[in-house]
């Protein structure tokens, strides 16, 4: 008989433009870059126009970076004797951590406005941080339901 998860979850970078969408902001601020580009370049302060394509040129970078990680996650299973924790990062290499989930805590770090800022599954070798790129809300979406699990699994 094979035994199913006691919990299992995919957590996933979220994407909140599409390529499409990054090419749409990157011109964008481009044409509103242009405006006062082209008013400084008539003045003499060539310079300027410089300094408004680098913001452009580093928009153009750091959106697409945020883009790259799309094809990271973690794989987290909880069994009634383990707790699996499979992470695969953007350029696809892996890492694996297994617990006994008796020997673990699963802590919740808030900052001073009460938002979830970390997870962290402790042992007595140290800790793993868990759903690193998630927002504060759904880490907390996330600790209500991993927490309850996890319990049920030490019960």
């Amino acid at each position: 008989m094979t035994q199913s998860p006691l919990f299992a979850v995919l957590l996933t970078p979220h994407r909140s433009l599409s390529p499409q969408g990054i090419r749409f902001v990157v011109a964008f601020t481009a044409i509103m870059a242009s405006i006062p580009g082209i008013a400084f370049f008539a003045m003499g302060a060539w310079p300027v126009v410089g300094l408004l394509g680098f913001d452009v040129v580093l928009l153009t970078w750091a959106l697409t970076a945020s883009y790259a990680d799309k094809d990271a996650f973690e794989e987290i299973t909880l069994w009634p004797d383990a707790l699996d924790i499979r992470r695969v990062n953007r350029k696809g290499r892996e890492t694996s951590f297994s617990f006994n989930p008796f020997a673990v805590r699963f802590s919740v770090v808030r900052d001073g406005e009460d938002r979830v800022i970390a997870l962290k599954i402790e042992t007595r070798d140290g800790e793993v941080e868990i759903g690193k790129f998630l927002t504060p809300d759904d880490k907390a979406s996330f600790a209500e339901m991993f927490a309850p699990a996890l319990h049920r699994a030490k019960a």
